[in-house]
């Protein structure tokens, strides 16, 4: 036990006896029931308050064994809009900072939520790792292939609680069924089909112009070598804007339902990757990568995965909730998403219809419900208990490769054979999307 937690243990128990003061009386009941279990509560520190803070801090506030310490983002109004929820949520403010290398230093904070853009990723959990933090880090996990190395190899090194937020991970429904079809309820899997379907619209064409007020444009780019800013970068186009910041809409998206195929199917590596995708859509705006793709992985033991990931085409989202995964076995088959789980005989025929009692959104953007505060949950019972991850990073890394070998093939105009033990591409001209080039200062290197 550290001093901080001796102290706080000693002066908790010191103020039951004690008459309570009246700004302590003016304080409300969830603020003040802070300070008495505060021994036992981990420090967080949120960095990137964007789309996904508001169910994060949800779901962080339900649990009481969580203080949020800080809130860290680039742009001062992403910072003012946290407090507020956290105020409406707890009673309470967090302190506020810009900069997360300050807070790698507070001895205070035990741990790290990541929630940047993904080129901020790998960056922030190895130096939150270096700096004795445990970290939970919203996928995708990397930017890229050597990224996912990194992160392992600083994990193995500092030995620090990190899990990836692919939250279905904790879903009860996930769980249960993915276990009886590794028992064999479906028979012996071979495939599994997963698909996203949006109907994002136009965004901006990137006009040089100054950052908008409050926003940092250096430390947004932190590991990214520099450029001038252009409208609208920082305000989640990041995303679509070349390869910089963003990994597409398989990052962004395809992480959590290759997950899910993967983990049915009991398969790392695939030996082969083949992808078509294109932009099809408002070829004229400003969206530079695809908005289309299809992708099968192949494995060994005649097992496959199939993405089909369509970010501006929103046929089939109202018939199962936009986004999910089939899995195919010898004597029937399985569609699982957020919302449950159906299994069909080998006739097609639905046999049971499990609804889950698990919220959480389906196709929109940010995301919410129970799955992430289990997540939470879990993330938290590690750090305390040993209790074990359900997307320990070094299994996580595993399924963020798929979307890795998916942009890489793309990028390469390549199909890749990959050796399925180590999951390293053969191709010497694929190879060069391994990594990328970072800002001078900000590279960081294995343990």
């Amino acid at each position: 036990m550290n001093k901080r937690r001796k102290f706080i243990k000693k002066t908790g128990i010191g103020l039951l006896g004690l008459t309570i003061p009246s700004s302590l009386n003016a304080m409300s009941a969830k603020s003040y029931s802070r300070i008495l279990g505060s021994n036992n509560r981990v420090n967080l520190a949120f960095q990137g308050l964007g789309r996904r803070r508001p169910p994060l801090l949800r779901s962080a506030t339900k649990i009481s064994d969580f203080n949020i310490l800080y809130f860290c983002d680039v742009m001062d109004k992403q910072i003012l809009e946290a407090n507020k929820q956290l105020n409406v949520l707890s009673g309470y403010s967090a302190k506020s900072e810009k900069n997360i290398h300050k807070i790698f230093d507070d001895k205070e904070v035990d741990a790290i939520i990541i929630a940047t853009p993904d080129h901020w990723h790998a960056y922030g959990a190895c130096k939150a790792m270096e700096a004795g933090k445990h970290v939970y880090l919203e996928k995708p996990c990397s930017h890229n292939l050597m990224e996912s190395e990194l992160i392992v190899n600083y994990q193995k090194y500092y030995n620090k609680v990190v899990q990836m937020g692919n939250q279905q991970r904790s879903s009860t429904h996930s769980i249960s069924v993915i276990n009886q079809i590794h028992k064999g309820l479906i028979g012996d899997v071979y495939s599994a089909v997963a698909f996203y379907n949006n109907n994002r619209g136009r965004v901006p064409n990137q006009v040089i112009m100054d950052p908008p007020k409050g926003l940092d444009w250096d430390l947004f780019q932190g590991p990214a070598p520099r450029r001038k800013y252009t409208h609208d970068t920082w305000d989640y186009n990041w995303r679509w804007y070349d390869w910089d910041y963003g990994t597409g809409e398989a990052g962004n998206n395809a992480t959590h339902e290759l997950d899910i195929a993967r983990w049915a199917l009991n398969v790392d590596y695939p030996y082969e990757v083949n992808v078509f995708a294109e932009k099809n859509h408002f070829l004229d705006d400003g969206w530079t990568v695809y908005d289309n793709m299809e992708a099968k992985f192949k494995f060994s033991g005649n097992k496959s995965i199939n993405w089909n990931g369509r970010s501006r085409n929103a046929y089939g989202k109202e018939l199962e909730g936009g986004r999910g995964t089939v899995i195919y076995g010898t004597e029937g088959s399985v569609f699982i998403n957020r919302a449950g789980y159906k299994l069909y005989d080998i006739n097609g025929k639905l046999v049971k219809n499990v609804n889950s009692n698990d919220y959480e959104s389906g196709p929109k953007l940010n995301g919410a419900g129970d799955m992430t505060t289990k997540h939470f949950n879990n993330f938290l019972g590690s750090i305390k208990n040993g209790t074990s991850l359900n997307s320990p990073i070094d299994d996580a890394v595993i399924s963020q490769s798929l979307v890795h070998y998916a942009n890489i093939s793309y990028r390469s105009d390549s199909s890749l054979k990959i050796d399925d033990k180590t999951g390293r591409i053969k191709d010497t001209n694929a190879m060069k999307f391994w990594s990328r080039n970072y800002e001078p200062g900000w590279e960081i290197k294995m343990k």
